[in-house]
């Protein structure tokens, strides 16, 4: 496991892994961006037949899973995180969150949307994180809340967490049943070759 550049300043090959030892903002931040990583590299590269396949009686598809995640991205940092509205593009589609629509209408889009779509909501939260941990730690509360009370933004980037590790799994059996790709990590080197993604650090 590769997790800093070494002495000699060669890069670094696993830039999503977190770090070994570190405090713990950058461990849960550690934890999100490798689980984002894992899961887009899962969805990579594929054209519609791959981002539709289904499994057994599941109609989960990666390409659902990619708007579904891009959706979930925006709603954790805009309405759970300061109670903005969802906003674009999900406005412009006429859909709130209350449904899902956004694992459903995957089918309809192109993958190249679906990459755009995802890459650029994960762009949109970690600016909206950055700029809310330059004024607070992970005990500072957010919007989202039960009982009066509000959540700690630990409380809500642990259930982004989450999300993405109950659809890592699901994006394991989706990849293998389209063309065999198995295993835990992206490749040693590997970056994106579809969308704009860009890898942590």
């Amino acid at each position: 496991m590769t997790t800093n550049p070494g002495a000699d300043g060669a890069p670094d090959l696993t830039p999503w892994e977190p770090p070994l030892a570190g405090t713990e903002t950058e461990q849960v931040l550690g934890a999100l961006e490798r689980l984002r990583t894992t899961f887009r590299w899962k969805a990579d590269a594929l054209h519609e037949a791959g981002l539709t396949t289904t499994v057994g009686a599941s109609s989960l598809s990666l390409g659902g899973l990619l708007k579904h995640l891009a959706a979930a991205e925006d709603f954790h940092h805009t309405v759970k995180l300061t109670g903005e509205p969802l906003g674009e593009p999900w406005a412009g589609y006429g859909w709130d969150g209350s449904t899902d629509w956004d694992l459903e209408s995957a089918a309809r889009d192109s993958p190249e949307h679906l990459y755009d779509l995802y890459d650029a909501a994960v762009e949109r939260s970690r600016a909206r994180l950055a700029a809310v941990l330059a004024s607070g730690g992970l005990e500072q509360p957010v919007h989202a809340g039960a009982h009066g009370r509000h959540a700690s933004l630990r409380r809500l980037l642990l259930d982004l967490v989450e999300e993405y590790g109950r659809h890592a799994g699901h994006a394991d059996l989706l990849r293998e049943a389209v063309d065999g790709v198995t295993g835990e990590d992206p490749p040693v080197g590997w970056t994106p070759r579809a969308g704009r993604f860009r890898l942590p650090g």
